[in-house]
């Protein structure tokens, strides 16, 4: 049910949004990196399969399904503000919004950064109930994240990794499964438009996206699956950041 019902959501508002294009063109149309004009509706899209999906998933208690459609929207959320504030910012990393940050300049990047961190550490306070374990969590939540819009590099690379590491998501318990079945949903619904070149998920959804796997991760796990799961996430994102020219 919640692969579906994240497929159905995702699609839905995608073609709504690609019909009606609030705010104009000006606010949905971006160049990709080989030059071609795309749509960011693939983001937006993707946040709603994904949250729809999370606050129905019937092997979550009520508070927890509420805390982690909170920590999609908001991993969502902040990532639009990115995809639209930091637009023209060619800062990347954390090195480079910390950098600003100490020279006083607030980044959209930084509000990224921090917004989905704490969303990540709230929802683990709530799925979670040793202190340990929350800060795992939201570890977890907030490093997915990021992991897959790191890979949002090239049409359908992230969309690709979240049907892949999702698929397997859904093999384990009832509830990681039904919660992984979010983002392999709404990935699914979007990826023929990404690999198309005709929409972007952008880094709302990639966020979304990868803030669904999280879930999923936390959901299935205990102490020592999350810690695994933690410094994996950790060190990629240590590795990439070492590795961009711009994060210095």
């Amino acid at each position: 049910m919640g692969i579906g019902t994240a497929a159905l959501l995702a699609r839905g508002t995608y073609e709504a949004l690609r019909r009606t294009r609030p705010g104009g063109a000006g606010v949905w149309d971006r160049k990709n990196r080989s030059g071609r004009t795309v749509d960011l509706c693939g983001g937006p899209a993707a946040v709603a399969g994904t949250v729809g999906a999370v606050a129905t998933a019937s092997a979550l208690s009520g508070r927890h399904r509420v805390a982690g459609a909170v920590a999609v929207l908001v991993a969502g959320g902040c990532g639009a503000y990115d995809d639209h504030a930091g637009a023209g910012d060619p800062r990347r990393g954390f090195r480079a919004h910390v950098s600003a940050l100490r020279q006083g300049e607030v980044t959209s990047g930084a509000v990224k950064l921090l917004g989905i961190g704490a969303a990540g550490i709230a929802a683990g306070v709530v799925l979670k109930e040793r202190p340990l374990d929350r800060l795992l969590a939201g570890v977890v939540i907030a490093g997915a994240a990021h992991a897959v819009n790191l890979l949002d590099v090239r049409p359908g690379r992230a969309g690709a990794a979240v049907l892949a590491l999702g698929t397997g998501g859904m093999l384990r318990g009832r509830a990681a499964g039904q919660v992984a079945a979010g983002p392999v949903g709404a990935a699914a619904a979007l990826i023929a438009d990404d690999l198309g070149e005709r929409t972007m998920l952008g880094d709302a959804g990639a966020h979304a996206l990868g803030a669904g796997l999280g879930l999923a991760v936390v959901a299935g796990n205990g102490r020592a699956g999350l810690a695994f799961h933690a410094a994996v996430l950790t060190l990629a994102a240590v590795v990439a950041d070492a590795g961009n020219p711009q994060s210095g």
